[in-house]
């Protein structure tokens, strides 16, 4: 069933006509509630007869009692909108059946039947992207988490495992490719109609079914297991796009190898496909054996590609395929689970990653993403714990923490356990539960007992929300110093009095006069506050502390700013480091945008920061893509974070003004960097991804310092740029000033790159995501251009979500930049209810906001409260942010 656009008033506003309805809250799922499902399906048979506007459906289910629960004269198949022609029981008419809402309910009698159903559907008008749907001219699924109910009416449930057979029919001039889970077993040509049939022997659960048809072609290779089988590699685009799928192959084969030889996981079919589709809401989806991918994460070439989407591509084709075993061939119970698979395999696939190129600055670039994601969903009103209690709408539930967090969370049992047990313990996880529906709890017993570990108190990981604060005091008495550490875990929605949960700290204690530390330790905090002693100080040492990012927390510490300038000097633990100048500017932005410092103190407080830049400038043993990663400013949402009833205009001018302070006081290295970053030709090597990186972020200092003097250089960078991430760097600088080179660059980009699809994304964002004063003016003219529209997820996304995440122009004082994303939301959510959420949890930030603009924010969502209609999804996430 499609839902209509919401039609709108002349000047952008929803209609609200239908205002007085008051929406209906669905009901609440809760995780204490689970019981087995009373009927087990070994065996589901899928005919389809496929078309763009029509689509039927027929469903063979065996179905058998479930001994392991209770009885029940009833099967509960579960349905979205769908049209059932027909229905038989056992061949023969089914007459105990009736319709409770979407569900088809059908009473059985004995212990196994056979079910046929028959449905119909219509792709083409399928605007959620859930279920099957049309992509332009392809044929697509995604099933993740609620989809297949929009296929068939089936027990749409992780819990309920089935082997599949699928034989598809299609016009053989429509769909040349016919694809699904597993192996394919035959193929018919008869000329005009092509068959196919494909069979899949690992049962799996019905969000993990895939079917795919359209005219492809393929990148093939060939992959040799650790056993000794060959496999079949297939990288699956439409016509025109292989050229640009080398990388992505070569992704999947390194993640094949690497997790051979890392967790000892072998693949498990004769084929992996990869089908890259245009319009999807995720990233990529970890189908057993046919994975489907948005194309952002499969195409790519160094004129259309920055070294960020490379790296993207190599992450996400390691997730999804360390999904075949975190994820498929042990799946979750039930949806509160969630972490179990996507946690485990958010940690395999950063391991990889940090294995594949700068371990240190993967890990950088994670704590980056945690501390921007994450910990302000950890502290706002959508908070939950790694495993929820509770749900509305499961798609709103993958979020950073169960992502994330979860990661975090299962590394930490990686840091107590050491690599080798933790290896042991994730080897007996998979031994054990190998073709189950596991739990979260099954996870961490069996890491425990195959690491040796008593994981008692770490559970509280699992079940509270909220970052921990542990605060740090170190003081020094005879030849003693002497650590104090407490905890807090603050309250969060549902929650309150939190109890302590072990940290584990990496810690070091450095001599000031020699630079150097005896040695870094592992302290366990596992109480309300505890003091470790460290014998053998002559004089106080400076610490180091939660060395790697060793547990998601934050570390609250009166340091003092030469002791910060000694660790970002001195420290030789990368992320300690950048750790160091990070705290010394953010406290420095702190404070200022809070008036609290005087003229004297904040020229001394830049200077402390100038002077640790310089350092990095000069030292030649750092490596490039480090260099940048310590040379960054802290973002304006992660400062903003730190401060309550933030004011964005504040923070943004304080951040503006040290940008160029730094870019003036620092002119002659910053344009020496450049230089010499500017000789190294294109290559993928880290040398040369270093240097790319350099270039960008030496302009944006100096624009900030001299904008016509480095507008020039930018637009020079961008006339003669051969690659993509010297060219989107120069335009990201140029976009944010006024001027013939930024409207001429804008101009240019847009015409050498009109038919790509994913680079035009680009140019929407950069100019979505600019320092300009009129970004918001330029958002609006870019919502009517004739390439924006608000069916393809990837273009909404690339224009209102960079837009969202600007917090210079959507924390505009007048209020303009909420109601932008309101109206958004509001016209998105009968078209794609989840996309339309996900832009909510922007406007739920309102608590953070100083008191004008916290009641435009909150206002904005009472709006969308009022709405008629509201899907699960934007509804749930909305009366939450309200609280």
């Amino acid at each position: 069933m499609d839902i209509a656009r919401t039609p709108s008033t002349p000047d952008g506003n929803i209609e609200m006509a239908d205002a007085a309805v008051e929406p209906k809250a669905p009901p609440e799922i809760r995780r204490e509630d689970y019981t087995p499902f009373a009927w087990l399906v070994p065996a589901t048979r899928l005919d389809f007869a496929l078309g763009l506007e029509k689509t039927r459906v027929t469903a063979t289910l065996e179905v058998e009692r479930n001994p392991a629960a209770d009885v029940s004269p009833t099967i509960r198949l579960n349905g979205d909108g769908l049209e059932l022609v027909s229905l038989k029981c056992d061949g023969g008419d089914c007459a105990g059946h009736m319709m409770d809402g979407d569900d088809l309910v059908v009473t059985l009698e004995g212990d196994s039947h056979t079910l046929e159903i028959v449905t119909e559907l219509h792709p083409s008008a399928n605007s959620q992207l859930m279920g099957l749907y049309a992509s332009g001219g392809m044929l697509c699924t995604q099933c993740e988490a609620e989809g297949f109910r929009r296929i068939t009416f089936f027990p749409d449930r992780p819990d309920v495992l089935s082997t599949y057979t699928v034989t598809m029919r299609a016009p053989k001039k429509d769909f040349p490719v016919l694809l699904s889970n597993g192996n394919r077993v035959r193929m018919d040509d008869d000329g005009e109609l092509l068959t196919a049939e494909w069979h899949d022997p690992w049962p799996k659960p019905s969000y993990l079914f895939a079917l795919v048809a359209g005219d492809l072609v393929a990148r093939t290779d060939h992959f040799t297991t650790m056993s000794g089988r060959e496999v079949e590699l297939n990288v699956w685009v439409r016509d025109g796009d292989l050229e640009r799928t080398e990388h992505a192959m070569e992704s999947l084969k390194r993640s094949m190898k690497w997790d051979e030889e890392t967790f000892g996981r072998e693949y498990d079919l004769d084929l992996f496909n990869i089908v890259a589709v245009s319009d999807f809401n995720m990233g990529a989806m970890e189908n057993k054996g046919l994975n489907v991918f948005n194309t952002k994460y499969v195409l790519a070439d160094p004129e259309t590609a920055t070294d960020g989407d490379y790296d993207g591509i190599e992450g996400v084709i390691g997730h999804e395929y360390f999904h075949n075993w975190s994820g498929n061939r042990i799946t979750c119970r039930d949806w509160f689970q969630l972490s179990l698979k996507e946690g485990f395999t958010v940690l395999r696939d950063q391991l990889f990653s940090q294995d594949m190129s700068s371990a240190p600055v993967k890990r950088i670039e994670d704590v980056r993403v945690l501390r921007g994601a994450q910990f302000p969903e950890d502290s706002g009103p959508l908070a939950h714990p790694i495993r929820p209690d509770s749900y509305r709408e499961i798609s709103n539930f993958y979020t950073a923490t169960v992502y994330n967090k979860g990661a975090e969370v299962i590394r930490m049992m990686k840091t107590l356990a050491g690599d080798e047990a933790f290896r042991q313990g994730t080897d007996t996880y998979f031994d054990r539960h190998d073709g189950e529906a596991a739990t979260c709890e099954d996870f961490v017993r069996s890491i425990e007992d195959g690491a040796g570990l008593d994981l008692t108190q770490f559970r509280l990981w699992y079940s509270q929300a909220g970052t921990p604060k542990v605060s740090v005091n170190l003081t020094h008495h005879g030849d003693e110093a002497i650590l104090e550490l407490s905890q807090n875990v603050p309250d969060t929605p549902g929650q309150s009095g939190k109890k302590p949960m072990p940290i584990p700290l990496k810690i070091a204690l450095f001599d000031r006069d020699k630079g150097t530390h005896a040695g870094e330790q592992l302290i366990v905090l596992d109480k309300a506050s505890d003091t470790f002693r460290f014998p053998g100080f002559a004089t106080k040492p400076v610490l180091s502390i939660n060395r790697g990012f060793s547990a998601p927390v934050s570390i609250q510490r009166d340091i003092p700013g030469d002791e910060l300038v000694f660790l970002a000097a001195t420290d030789d633990d990368p992320f300690a480091r950048y750790e160091a100048m990070q705290d010394l500017m953010v406290a420095y932005l702190v404070s200022a945008s809070k008036g609290d410092l005087d003229e004297e103190t904040r020229a001394a407080k830049q200077a402390d920061i100038v002077r640790a830049i310089g350092r990095v400038i000069d030292d030649e043993a750092i490596e490039d893509l480090m260099r940048g990663e310590l040379m960054s400013m802290p973002s304006q949402t992660y400062i903003m974070e730190q401060i309550d009833e933030a004011d964005p205009a504040r923070i943004f001018e304080r951040r503006e003004e040290l940008k160029a302070v730094i870019g003036r006081e620092l002119a002659d290295g910053l344009r020496q960097l450049y230089q010499r970053s500017e000789k190294l030709p294109y290559s993928r090597s880290a040398e040369a991804k270093g240097a790319r990186k350099l270039k960008t972020l030496v302009l944006s200092y100096l624009v900030a310092s001299d904008p016509q003097g480095a507008s020039a250089l930018a637009a020079k960078q961008y006339e003669n740029a051969n690659n993509m991430t010297d060219r989107q760097g120069a335009l990201m600088v140029l976009t944010g000033v006024d001027g013939a080179e930024r409207t001429e660059a804008l101009l240019d980009f847009y015409n050498r790159y009109r038919g790509n699809p994913l680079v035009i994304d680009k140019w929407f964002s950069l100019q979505a995501m600019s320092l300009h004063p009129e970004v918001i003016e330029h958002v609006k003219a870019l919502a009517e251009h004739e390439d924006f529209t608000l069916k393809n997820p990837n273009r909404v996304r690339s224009l209102y979500m960079a837009f969202a995440a600007n917090p210079h122009g959507f924390h505009t004082e007048s209020g303009e930049g909420y109601r932008m994303i309101a109206d958004l939301i509001l016209e998105l959510d009968p078209i794609n209810a989840q996309t339309a959420a996900r832009f909510v949890p922007a406007l739920g930030r309102w608590r953070k906001m100083e008191p004008g603009r916290s009641a435009l924010m909150r206002e904005q969502l009472e709006r969308i409260a009022a709405a008629p209609k509201l899907s699960r999804d934007t509804f749930e996430q909305v009366t939450r942010s309200l609280g």
